[in-house]
């Protein structure tokens, strides 16, 4: 199930087919970001990468690691059995960062800085989502662009979130399949759904890094259950 949420509430409920229908949920543009000095973060990713080092890194044999867990497993017992992870619940993240509408974007940027994330769901005073604020729509007054914009970044920075939040936003049940989420995902641009109640609650947040953290770890995952997204 999926849902639209914006300042006077519930917007849309239902399949993943009519979201295209809501004009303001169609795909993502990014007009705000001011260009800085520095790379720009990668929006498809919740969390913040390290810096590459300048050595090359080790050449890791992946089968040799699984090798050897397997074998450390065999002391512990008989393992739990292990099944495929199909709904949102499943991989999404339970602990999501959430700012208030009235919070300065240079406030909301250091919090989202400080918790690696690159995007945060936008609560009322009732916890419930009204927008998505993205780390890209703002100029942290840290990272000044080039002298003909730093007056502009200046002023963007003393806004509240509520005038560079992405709003209405499209948000989805925990009990969702994941097939139609990564669905929603591609045709939307988010790089991720706040993950709400049937009234708006935010209960987490799933990104695409926590789909593409499942497919590489274990349990398995199957994007294939539950019934196809209708064309």
């Amino acid at each position: 199930m999926f849902f639209v949420f914006g300042p006077s509430g519930q917007m849309y409920r239902g399949g993943p087919e009519n979201l295209s229908q809501i004009a303001a949920v169609r795909r993502v543009d990014r007009p705000q970001a001011l260009r800085t000095r520095t790379l720009d973060l990668d929006q498809d990713t919740a969390t913040t990468p390290a810096p590459l080092s300048r050595e090359r890194a080790p050449v890791v044999n992946l089968r040799l690691q699984d090798a050897v867990a397997a074998y450390l497993q065999t002391g512990q017992g008989p393992q739990k059995r292990r099944e495929p992870l199909t709904l949102v619940r499943d991989v999404m993240s339970n602990d999501a960062l959430s700012v208030p509408p009235d919070m300065r974007v240079n406030d909301a940027w250091q919090a989202l800085a400080e918790s690696r994330v690159a995007q945060a769901p936008v609560v009322d005073e009732r916890g419930r989502v009204i927008g998505l604020l993205l780390r890209a729509d703002m100029a942290p007054l840290d990272l000044l662009p080039e002298p003909g914009a730093v007056k502009e970044a200046i002023e963007l920075a003393r806004r509240p979130v509520s005038e560079v939040m992405y709003s209405p936003v499209a948000a989805v049940a925990p009990d969702t399949a994941l097939r139609r989420v990564a669905g929603v995902l591609l045709d939307t641009g988010l790089p991720g759904l706040p993950v709400t109640d049937e009234a708006g609650v935010l209960i987490g947040f799933i990104s695409r890094t926590d789909i593409l953290r499942a497919v590489a770890a274990d349990p398995p995952l199957d994007l294939w259950s539950g019934p196809a997204p209708q064309a």
